[in-house]
């Protein structure tokens, strides 16, 4: 089988990429021909673990090509994918169709026999049949089906994600359509991946369901932290206890500084004006973009808090610009919103990543960039841990009190335990777990 991709981002290379793998011969489009020339050349735009040394393998293995060309990629092509971007509007936030429907008008002028065009961007409710229509109107002869196929690709994990998914889901009501995504999909259909064919309504809705269901549930776990820090509790705990039933489950069950990233906050947005605009309004859902986008803003009133009401002309340290670990994604991080809070406040920026801070330095000024966590912190007068990379995780902490002008840490992602840092005289604050004043329980010193 051959495909064509159109998009070479995330999704577009990704999804390209792993199908080679599958055995079938692709060839990535996008109209940015330097990128494609850095693709050529080896050169990956994203950084995701796996994917440089699978795009070699793929590409010495003759699967997997890159052109500007769209007619060179559709020709022959079984089946071709739409990954281009649906950003946002920055005037109501329901998602930008502009480069779906050019990508669209394209491919219709392209098509010699019968073609499958997949959208596998994220899009709103009715895209699929928009799509169809658009085509029809570029080539009323064309001979073609429009199926919805979303992605569930997590960043980071995005190559795993594809090889063994939880799920595929196929919206067609085309029979012949099915039988070619089928085809694709073997490898996974062999290894009895469930595969969801339904309408292609029914799919373009799963796709936000299912990212706004986690963002409910990753808010939810961020409230009972806080209700956890007024009484005392600990919200791991609650997370464990809550996640053992088999109806809930443990994952995004996190306490934290808020979503972030390129997909929840798009998608949940995207959601609540699907609502709105078919008068079936997502109560649940624009609550939790609320809850969230106030979430992000208060953990910089957090890191005040623990440093005794100002930070002004004090340094800040912080520890991971990304909005996740394994990505080099910026896009919704909360660190974009509370270190210029912190900078407003006063303070001074010290910061490191280790992979975004090329992103970062696009977006945050005044800040110091430094090349690892301990250089980061020397002479801090608070560390904040925003990102839990793994070699945040693994930090000397006799080292760290050594180098620090103040021990005092502020934990977002509650990666260190309580016991250490009370052994050694931390003032340790984290989320939803009790706070530690100068490695004492402050509702010990309250109660005192």
């Amino acid at each position: 089988m051959k495909i064509g991709v159109v998009g070479t981002g995330y999704v577009g290379l990704v999804s390209g990429t792993c199908f080679a793998e599958f055995g079938i011969d692709v060839i990535c489009v996008d109209k940015d021909a330097g990128k494609i020339e850095r693709l050529k050349n080896g050169i990956i735009p994203i950084y995701e673990p796996g994917l440089e040394d699978l795009v070699a393998k793929q590409v010495k293995a003759g699967r997997l090509h890159f052109t500007t060309n769209l007619a060179e990629a559709m020709e022959g092509a079984d089946a071709v994918f739409i990954a281009v971007g649906t950003p946002p509007s920055v005037i109501d936030g329901q998602a930008d169709l502009t480069y779906v429907f050019e990508a669209a008008k394209e491919i219709a002028q392209n098509i010699k026999g019968y073609t499958v065009i997949v959208n596998k961007s994220t899009v709103p409710v009715g895209t699929a049949r928009r799509v169809t229509d658009v085509i029809r109107a570029a080539n009323p002869n064309a001979d073609f089906d429009v199926v919805s196929n979303p992605e569930f690709l997590r960043e980071g994990a995005a190559i795993d994600d594809f090889m063994r998914p939880d799920r595929v889901v196929v919206g067609t009501t085309s029979e012949r359509a099915r039988a070619v995504m089928r085809e694709l999909y073997r490898p996974l259909y062999i290894n009895e991946t469930p595969m969801v064919m339904t309408t292609p309504e029914s799919s373009e809705i799963i796709k936000y369901a299912s990212n706004a269901f986690l963002a409910v549930k990753i808010t939810f776990i961020n409230e009972i932290a806080n209700l956890c820090e007024a009484v005392d509790g600990n919200v791991q705990d609650v997370a464990k206890g809550m996640g053992l039933d088999g109806r809930i489950g443990s994952k995004f069950l996190h306490a934290g500084p808020g979503y972030g990233g390129s997909c929840f906050p798009k998608d949940t947005l995207a959601l609540v004006q699907i609502g709105e605009q078919h008068k079936a309004p997502q109560t649940i859902v624009q609550t939790v973009v609320d809850v969230n986008n106030a979430r992000q803003k208060s953990m910089a009133d957090r890191v005040i808090a623990a440093c005794g009401g100002s930070v002004k002309d004090k340094k800040i340290a912080v520890l991971g610009i990304a909005f996740k670990p394994n990505t080099d994604d910026i896009r919704e991080a909360p660190s974009l919103v509370i270190i210029p809070e912190l900078q407003s406040a006063g303070a001074k920026i010290a910061a490191t990543d280790p992979v975004a801070m090329d992103n970062a330095k696009k977006v945050l000024n005044n800040v110091e960039w430094c090349e690892d966590a301990y250089a980061t912190i020397k002479d801090a007068d608070a560390v904040v841990i925003v990102t839990e990379w793994n070699e945040f995780r693994g930090l000397n902490m006799d080292k760290v009190a050594d180098l620090v002008k103040t021990k005092c840490i502020i934990d977002l992602r509650n990666i260190y335990k309580l016991p250490e840092m009370e052994e050694r005289g931390f003032h340790y604050v984290s989320i939803g777990r009790p706070a530690l004043i100068d490695g004492k329980a402050a509702s010990k010193i309250r109660a005192a």
